[in-house]
């Protein structure tokens, strides 16, 4: 069984703050899972995140992190804020890196993890086996990014 850490519950940073909304203990596709609310300093909702915590087949191409910003908060790298927060909680479980991926059309969410500084691994195919493969999907961008140790 999966042990989630309850220090992690809420993570504040200078530009935004999180607050968990779903522990997910994972399962045999899904790898365990915090899911938070993206708040702004003014106590706005402008998103959501997730870390996904561990390794699968899955995680290479769906990656370690998602992130998703309601349109009209968008430009103000939230995600990027928000994704620095989670990356504590990814290396307080020991993980050593993180693969952030993005669909090759996707310009913002590609800006936000190269400003991570995360390394582009390649330009894949998504595999047909892969639980989130649909015809007609598109090639994601698969980018490694090392973590410091706790």
């Amino acid at each position: 069984m999966f042990k989630f850490f309850d220090c992690f519950d809420a993570l504040s940073g200078p530009n935004i703050d999180l607050a968990v909304i779903e522990k997910h203990p994972g399962d045999a596709l899904m790898l365990p899972f915090y899911y938070y609310d993206m708040i702004d300093k003014s106590g706005n909702i402008v998103g959501k995140i997730s870390i996904r915590i561990g390794d699968n087949y899955n995680s290479y191409y769906n990656g370690h992190i998602g992130f998703e910003v309601r349109e009209s908060f968008r430009g103000n790298n939230y995600s990027l804020h928000a994704s620095k927060l989670v990356l504590r909680v990814a290396a307080a479980h020991g993980m050593e890196r993180v693969y952030v991926t993005c669909a090759e059309s996707n310009c913002a969410s590609r800006k936000i993890i190269e400003k991570l500084n995360a390394r582009l691994v390649e330009i894949a195919e998504i595999p047909k086996d892969c639980f989130f493969w649909r015809d007609g999907i598109e090639a994601y961008c698969i980018y490694a990014l090392p973590l410091e140790k706790t």
